[in-house]
Formats: C-alpha cells, sequence, structure tokens
C-alpha cells in the first residue's frame, strides 16, 4: 500500500462511524464489495459481521437476501467476453442461489448479461442483457463520442429476460424493437458501444416493468403483456440516474445522480419521488 493512500485512509473513518437507534428501521445491511474475491458479509447495525459467503468470483453488482432466506448472488463470470472497455466491470451472468450454509442449489448461467438483476417471487429471475444491433439500425443511434462503437463498429443493445428454474426464456423485451433511436440520444461524453445502457430493471405492479436507462438519462414503464412503453421519465427531470422502483403509492422513487443535469453548473445527486403521467 502507497504511503499516500495509507494517508487518505487516516483521514476518513472507516467501519460504524454512527448510528441512531430511536431513527433506525432495525435489520441488517448485505455488502457484497466488488474488490472482496468473492466474500459477502451481513452486517448488522452495529458494524459487526454477522455472517459471510464465499463465492468462488467476485460480484458482477451485487446481491440480495432472498424470501426463503438463501443468498441470490449476480457473480461476474469469468468466461464472459470482451465485448468493449468497460465490460469487464459490470457484467455478471453468474447467478447462484446459497443457502446460509453456502450450498449452491440453484444456478444459472448468461455471458451476455450485466448489470441488474431481479429475484423473483415465483422463482424466476429477471435481467438485463445485450445484443448487436444491425448496422441499419446503428446508423440511427444518436450522439455518443464518434467512433467510439465496439470493435468492428458495433453497437450493443439491450435484451430484458425472465428465465424460469430450468433456465427456459420465458419472457424477453429487445429496446430496439419498441424504442427509436433518434428519441434516446446518447449524452456526448458516452461512447458509442452501448445503447441505452439499462443499468437497472424493477417489476412493479400490474405488470409493468421499470427500466433505468443511464447513458440516454431516461426512465420508462413497460408493459409485460404488450411490451409497449406505458411511460417515460425524460432529462428535464433525470440525470444519469440508478435504482428507480415503484411506491405503494404508484409513484417512482429514483436515484438522480445529477451527472449531466441541464442548466446546473455544479452537479449534485438528489433522491426523487416522482408521479409518473401515463
Amino acid at each position: 500500500m502507497s504511503k499516500l493512500h495509507n494517508t487518505t485512509l487516516k483521514r476518513h473513518k472507516t467501519g460504524l462511524v454512527g448510528v441512531d437507534h430511536a431513527r433506525s428501521a432495525g435489520g441488517y445491511t448485505l455488502f457484497a464489495p466488488q474488490t472482496a474475491d468473492g466474500n459477502v458479509f451481513l452486517i448488522d447495525l452495529q458494524g459487526e459481521i454477522v455472517h459471510r459467503w464465499k463465492l468462488p468470483w467476485r460480484p458482477g453488482r451485487d446481491a440480495v437476501i432472498l424470501r426463503n432466506g438463501n443468498l441470490g448472488y449476480n457473480g461476474n463470470h469469468p468466461d464472459s467476453p470482451e465485448l468493449f472497455t468497460g465490460w469487464s466491470v459490470w457484467h455478471g451472468g453468474a447467478f447462484s442461489e446459497v443457502t446460509a450454509e453456502g450450498e449452491v442449489v440453484w444456478e444459472h448461467t448468461d455471458l451476455m448479461h450485466h448489470h441488474d438483476a431481479q429475484w423473483l417471487d415465483n422463482g424466476h429471475l429477471l435481467y438485463t442483457t445485450v445484443e448487436p444491433l444491425s448496422p441499419q439500425l446503428a446508423a440511427r443511434v444518436v450522439g455518443g463520442i464518434p467512433g467510439s462503437e465496439a470493435p468492428g463498429g458495433v453497437i450493443y443493445a439491450d435484451v430484458v429476460k425472465e428465465v424460469d428454474r430450468q433456465g427456459h426464456v420465458v419472457w424477453e423485451w429487445r429496446s430496439w424493437e419498441h424504442l427509436r433511436p433518434e428519441d434516446y440520444p446518447l449524452h456526448d461524453a458516452f461512447e458509442r458501444y452501448h445503447w441505452p445502457m439499462t443499468n437497472a430493471v424493477s417489476p412493479g405492479r400490474d405488470g409493468k416493468i421499470i427500466l433505468s436507462l443511464r447513458s440516454v438519462s431516461a426512465v420508462i414503464a413497460i408493459s409485460r403483456s404488450s411490451s409497449k412503453v406505458l411511460w417515460r421519465l425524460g432529462h428535464d427531470l433525470v440525470a444519469q440516474q440508478h435504482c428507480p422502483s415503484e411506491l405503494e403509492n404508484g409513484n417512482v422513487l429514483v436515484f438522480d445522480n445529477g451527472i449531466f443535469r441541464p442548466h446546473t453548473s455544479m452537479p449534485h445527486s438528489r433522491i426523487l419521488e416522482i408521479e409518473p403521467l401515463s
């Protein structure tokens, strides 16, 4: 460890910094750091590790505690192809359901998976993947850094999949079949190798699925039955957002990162509760 890094750590507190039990909702925090060699930690309010899992590879993005108490793990599969710069950071592809004792009771592999995944109550898995666009469609993608496509001039686009416990695809949504590239331009500072870059997928009520499209600063809801876009939150509201989720009142809670926010000289993050207008 460098002397500079040592100094930085001394300046910043680590571990439990503070807790107000009267204002806390209680419970535990599940922590799946990308730099912990596949270790996943369950931490109590005192900052103590109460349980630990060790998986064979680091997380692709996250881990969750399922309703049955098992761990749902989104692992970074070592055999995933290097599609473009950055893919190795945010791809996953190795899904595991693991008991508290560390027994793997279910696995699924999709080497084209990236970012988010949701473990549904019926045991199915909902997640995002990519496929290459045709040259004709790729030419319609607006914005981004000129000449920054993947090798061969390829642009990869998002596909949302739902698989059952046998690994069969039971539902699929291809972004380019329902979104006009001209209506979802990439930010000028983004590479053109991935459009529109879905960084979150969340099931909502009445069969809707909510997607966060980071590289174009948009949140959309799609109908599972018709695959049509039900509503859209655009760049006038959100900027480089993450983690949209539907609340009981039908509103959507969004973590708005704030990067590239229009007419803002000092980017800042905020949490928004938005009433979508369909």
